[in-house]
């Protein structure tokens, strides 16, 4: 009986561990579920409209082309009818204005997975601003009824639609403010973060396609001297690279910004 009894003890603390593992595993599985769902909510709005709209937009049997564009071509110009609502499966958009004096500016880079030319669903009667690829781009074309009934429809595109809407017009609100309260090396290094997507929830892209400085100018409204400038400073402290492919933007920029 000596030797049973330490042997039933053996035996009894093998099986605690089992009973322990199961409830530790469905802990681990609850875990992996929230991290799951907190992982959806927290991605970006404008990557949680490119697979909705993937979806939604697929489905429509009428009211929709797509087309291949060359970078530099335009897709739409200010004063030209208001009548569709355009999404970017691919690609980058430049939007443009111009004013009466002839003065250029751009407002802003759209990337991938982005709409534009939305204004017509509040009713604008003609584009305020240009639409060109800066580079070689695939575009959806909906047509203003079509895309009316499909946001009346399918209420959640809509709110997907509309979370969209609000993170870029808070980004716009950033940049105003940026231009009004920052210096132009300010203005520039917060840029150059922005295409490469630090700072943002989706995953950053580090090597910035290639955009002239020209481009670089009109957006933080500065000369392109100015720009060369910067570049060339930003280059030598080590916070940008150049290569074939484009510019290497190091996360370190944003020192630049942050510096009072």
């Amino acid at each position: 009986m000596a030797v049973k009894k330490p042997l039933a003890a053996v035996k009894k603390s093998r099986k605690k561990p089992t009973k322990r593992r199961a409830p530790r595993r469905a802990a681990i599985a609850g875990q992996t579920r929230v991290s799951s769902a907190e992982t959806d909510a927290s991605s970006s709005p404008i990557e949680s409209v490119a697979s909705e709209t993937r979806f939604f937009l697929t489905r429509l049997s009428s009211g929709k082309t797509s087309r291949e564009y060359h970078a530099g071509e335009s897709v739409f110009s200010q004063g030209d009818a208001a009548d569709a609502v355009f999404y970017l499966k691919n690609g980058k958009i430049k939007l443009t204005v111009v004013s009466k004096r002839g003065k250029e500016a751009v407002v802003a880079i759209l990337p991938e997975g982005s709409f534009f030319g939305e204004g017509c669903l509040a009713g604008q009667p003609f584009r305020m601003s240009t639409a060109s690829t800066a580079q070689r781009s695939s575009i959806l074309r909906v047509e203003k009824p079509v895309m009316l009934n499909v946001l009346h429809n399918e209420p959640e595109f809509a709110e997907r639609f509309l979370a969209y809407l609000l993170s870029r017009n808070i980004r716009m609100e950033a940049d105003l403010v940026d231009h009004l309260f920052n210096s132009s090396e300010k203005r520039l290094a917060r840029l150059l973060l922005l295409l490469a997507n630090f700072g943002q929830e989706s995953k950053p892209i580090p090597v910035v396609a290639k955009i002239s400085q020209e481009t670089l100018a009109e957006m933080i409204g500065t000369t392109r001297s100015r720009v060369s400038f910067f570049m060339n400073r930003f280059r030598d402290l080590g916070f940008i690279d150049y290569n074939g492919g484009g510019m290497y933007v190091h996360s370190s920029l944003v020192s630049v910004v942050l510096h009072d």
